[in-house]
């Protein structure tokens, strides 16, 4: 199986592109798509489309893996991402390339096996696990490996059910 990870953004959008076979990873690419924050933001929205097109049409993915969104402080800056996000996703859908969202905390668990591991301890893992000689950079494009990662580990799998139906249970808890 081709995956397709995606960390999305507007000023850099993280990609990784690997093959997993149900035991093991081989990298086939990963970098950034990068826009200019002085480009009017519609035009950075047509960049990153247009990228992510390339990306789908040169790599042929079977399935693409892009982080949840979720806001926390900075609402502007999420609208923004969501809009880039869209755009990505409307790439993929317009290729009959189904998509899978992943949350970080789902990410973190099925990369380290822990939830709230921290941001080194991730890029060690996906240093480890894809046999790489270095952390991959910018750090978006380690994300991007990470959900990649994520899918191959449970995509598809009575685990992804099972990590979504106890976040469902953790956030009706927290609203009491």
């Amino acid at each position: 199986m081709r995956i397709l990870g995606i960390d999305p953004g507007y000023a850099i959008v993280g990609y990784g592109v690997l093959e997993y076979d149900n035991t093991r990873f081989k990298v086939i690419n990963y970098g950034a798509i990068t826009t200019e924050p002085d480009t009017p933001f519609d035009k950075r929205l047509a960049e990153i489309y247009n990228d992510i097109c390339s990306i789908l049409n040169m790599f042929k993915p079977d399935c693409m893996s892009i982080e949840k969104l979720y806001f926390n402080t900075n609402i502007t800056t999420g609208i923004d991402v969501a809009h880039a996000r869209g755009v990505t996703m409307l790439a993929a859908v317009q290729r009959g390339v189904p998509i899978f969202e992943y949350t970080p905390l789902q990410v973190k668990v099925a990369v380290t096996g822990y939830g709230r591991a921290e941001k080194h301890q991730v890029q060690e893992m996906i240093k480890n696990i894809l046999r790489l000689k270095e952390v991959p950079k910018p750090d978006d494009t380690a994300d991007a490996l990470a959900i990649a990662i994520c899918h191959g580990h449970t995509g598809g799998s009575r685990m992804s059910e099972l990590m979504r139906a106890n976040e469902v249970a953790q956030l009706n808890k927290k609203r009491g």
